[in-house]
């Protein structure tokens, strides 16, 4: 990727005001204030439309995160000096980075960071699902263990499994390298067919078809980015082609998958299970989902830990600094229109 020509670069006089959506961790919130002329979210209320946009009329800099939807919209009626969105999170489907780009407002994000983070998760998934670790751990909980016998709580093993692994970037090669060590096949489909050698590392082959990988997958996981060709991928008629008893994980993004088909196959006894850290309509999650004995329902904690969360903070004051001082930023996205 390189630089646009008809950027222009600007280097700030002054600390640049930013706005911060959301509580971050408190030594990352302190670099803020001492670098920075900065607004935090000392309550962490997530930020209205309202607030958004107000913020974008006033500020030099917006740091959002995921749940923050910066759209068209907002983006044109963004003040003329706002000049950077740095956001906290590799994902950027949450802003319309075409509007970004026409109105020559530079985007950030903190690539990277939560990839170890994400696939430690992932694999929380495809082995509790598989072994039913929410069914035992309910029956403990509840009182209702009657002890050991020899056909209680049967799941299936790993070893010799086909896993399915929708999108092999970083996060999908980090899962790859880890199921490895349990003795699954790794299977993969993603948009460009990765090196040869790249194959070899991770003992992966590569699978053109979306829907012959489906159809072999015993457990199926999913790690790409949503847009228009990726929502609502895995629905009804690939759900249907999944093997009887097959496992579904997500923590990626919630409408890769459509849900009420998930719902039914799993109801049905189709699918055996699902690790789920995302979900369509967050923080609202489908009550059948909660309620089915052998689906983990996580609360969007891929990235949730102490060390990750830091970097990512981080990575948004360096990408900060560096724009401030009219050069370009290390994580800075391009788009089409400024390839």
């Amino acid at each position: 990727m390189t630089e646009t020509s008809d950027r222009p670069a600007r280097r700030l006089d002054r600390a640049p005001r930013v706005v911060v959506t959301r509580r971050l961790l408190p030594e990352v919130e302190a670099r803020f204030s001492e670098l920075f002329d900065a607004r935090l979210n000392a309550g962490d209320q997530p930020f209205s439309r309202k607030d958004l946009a107000e913020a974008m009329r006033n500020c030099d800099v917006l740091v959002p995160t995921v749940t923050d939807r910066i759209d068209r919209a907002l983006i044109e009626g963004a003040g003329s000096q706002l000049g950077l969105i740095a956001s906290f999170g590799a994902g950027t489907d949450h802003i319309d980075l075409a509007a970004a780009a026409a109105r020559k407002i530079i985007v950030t994000n903190t690539p990277s960071v939560f990839t170890d983070d994400t696939a430690d998760l992932t694999m929380a998934g495809i082995i509790g699902v598989p072994r039913r670790i929410r069914e035992g751990v309910h029956l403990i909980r509840s009182g209702q263990w009657t002890g050991w016998t020899p056909t209680s709580l049967l799941g299936r093993k790993l070893g010799g499994k086909v896993l399915g692994i929708v999108g092999m970037g970083r996060i999908g090669q980090a899962v790859a390298h880890r199921a490895r060590a349990f003795g699954l096949e790794i299977a993969y489909h993603n948009r460009k067919r990765l090196p040869e050698a790249v194959e070899r590392m991770f003992a992966a082959r590569y699978v053109e078809s979306l829907d012959v990988l489906v159809a072999q997958a015993d457990i199926l996981t999913l790690h790409c980015p949503a847009n228009d060709d990726s929502r609502g991928m895995i629905d009804a008629r690939r759900i249907g082609l999944m093997k009887e008893g097959a496992c579904i994980i997500n923590t990626a993004r919630g409408d890769l998958i459509e849900q009420e088909a998930m719902i039914a196959a799993l109801e049905s006894g189709q699918l055996a299970g699902a690790g789920l850290d995302v979900y369509p309509e967050e923080p609202t999650v489908d009550p059948r989902l909660i309620a089915h004995p052998n689906v983990m329902t996580l609360p969007h904690i891929g990235s949730a830990t102490r060390e990750g969360r830091e970097e990512s903070g981080l990575k948004v004051i360096a990408n900060i600094r560096m724009w401030a001082d009219g050069h370009r930023p290390p994580d800075q996205v391009l788009t089409a229109l400024e390839r």
